[in-house]
């Protein structure tokens, strides 16, 4: 497997927005980047553009899911959770031991809005960390909007990044990675089991979107600022 702190972070659903914003955000941070895609040209496609816009420093690239995964140490998944147990389930073989960043939001739709899905397993990062018993899984980035973080001139530092896991020193990773990708505080929420909570508040901030017409994103009051933390 890559090293952890040198290979490229590999985005499973990469040619998505929420996966294309993320990388951005990265690569701008100068993080090299892999967006993986079921469609290898699709990826590929979607990297040129990435590297076109204004900021990034680090390597952009394109590849089927298969072949971004095995070129990285940390991939994040960003894909819808329709179809995530049988990607993730294909894809269990490369993702063993791997660090899992998990932004997978279960939700619904109907004329009432979006709410919540209920999942199995608990939630979706609970869902990949069954499927990939030997990977490393936590959750993040479930609350921040695509189009800020695809936006050059968009600022995040004053949103909070959420971060949940049960294993201490991936959680020090993704929180850093999280720090660079908004510039501002990535929190701790505690254990993996949060994600439960976490992945279905996001139809909350969809539902306030579109009555005021907005983007908003999640901020927690009572907290010390932020702390620029070093990837170690």
């Amino acid at each position: 497997m890559s090293d952890l702190h040198t290979a490229p972070i590999a985005v499973v659903g990469g040619t998505g927005p929420q996966g294309r914003g993320l990388a951005y955000r990265l690569a701008r941070a100068g993080h090299p980047v892999v967006l993986g895609s079921r469609d290898a040209g699709r990826a590929a496609g979607a990297a040129a553009a990435l590297r076109a816009l204004p900021g990034v420093t680090a390597s952009v690239d394109g590849a089927a899911n298969r072949d971004a995964v095995l070129r990285a140490a940390v991939v994040l998944l960003a894909v819808p959770y329709q179809g995530h147990a049988e990607l993730v389930g294909s894809l269990a073989d490369v993702l063993a031991g791997r660090l899992i960043v998990s932004c997978v939001n279960p939700l619904g739709f109907d004329k009432g809005g979006p709410y919540g899905l209920p999942v199995v397993a608990g939630s979706a990062a609970e869902e990949a960390a069954h499927l990939v018993p030997t990977a490393t899984v936590v959750g993040a980035f479930h609350h921040l909007a695509a189009p800020l973080l695809l936006d050059p001139e968009a600022d995040l530092s004053h949103e909070d990044v959420l971060v949940c896991g049960d294993d201490a020193q991936a959680k020090v990773r993704v929180l850093a990675l999280a720090a660079q990708v908004t510039e501002g505080r990535a929190v701790d929420a505690g254990r993996l089991r949060l994600a439960a909570q976490l992945e279905p508040l996001t139809a909350v901030l969809i539902s306030v979107n579109k009555r005021y017409r907005t983007r908003s994103g999640v901020a927690l009051t009572g907290l010390a600022p932020a702390v620029k933390e070093e990837v170690a």
